[in-house]
């Protein structure tokens, strides 16, 4: 079983991408996926997530994922906190759903996480991809697909390591500025490269 990391910047077009692979025959562990599951009530990331912010994140009986992102991007202890209490928790999520694509016989795994390079998880892959959009694309996407105002685009780009030093770090890069037909061709490319190499 061949391992990828796929990530990309916030408004690249990663999930797209990803949709593309798991379309040719890769199994996607995706990590946003994984944090959903971990913050949702019964599971320890929710009574852990309560335990450290407080009930004044909790909407509804779940965590309000809105409010708690509006907290840690402007305050870098919190963020530290949460990323303490969740990465360690998406990691196990993600192996066991890893495991279990291997044990059903799957050839390809695709792990999605976004701050793959920001967390240092290059030495995980046999391969890492990188979606890439120039930052005034990110941006955009990020103000018009999302409905995000400018400044909360760019303070959400501005906590990610730069795409252009993302895209030095990268295996491999596709180049989601351009039209989803030439995406999708390049997807197409990367996957005969990788699926052939068993």
């Amino acid at each position: 079983m061949k391992l990828i990391g796929l990530t990309g910047g916030a408004g690249s077009g990663k999930s797209t991408v990803a949709e593309m692979f798991r379309g040719l025959g890769a199994t996607i562990v995706d990590a946003d996926e994984a944090t959903h599951d971990v913050y949702a009530p019964g599971n320890p990331g929710f009574d852990a997530m309560v335990r450290e912010f407080g009930t004044d994140y909790v909407r509804d009986g779940q965590i309000d994922r809105a409010r708690l992102g509006e907290l840690v991007f402007g305050d870098e202890d919190a963020r530290r906190r949460l990323n303490s209490i969740v990465h360690p928790l998406v990691r196990m999520w993600m192996a066991a759903r890893t495991i279990e694509a291997a044990e059903n016989g799957a050839q390809v795994v695709i792990h999605d996480v976004p701050l793959l390079f920001e967390n240092g998880l290059e030495p995980t892959y046999s391969d890492v991809v990188l979606v890439y959009a120039p930052q005034p694309i990110q941006i955009r996407r990020l103000v018009e697909g999302r409905g995000l105002g400018e400044d909360r685009a760019r303070a959400i780009v501005a906590t990610q390591m730069p795409i252009e030093e993302k895209r030095k770090r990268a295996h491999h890069v596709i180049d989601n500025s351009g039209s989803l037909d030439a995406t999708r061709e390049q997807v197409q490319k990367l996957w005969d490269e990788i699926a052939a190499v068993r």
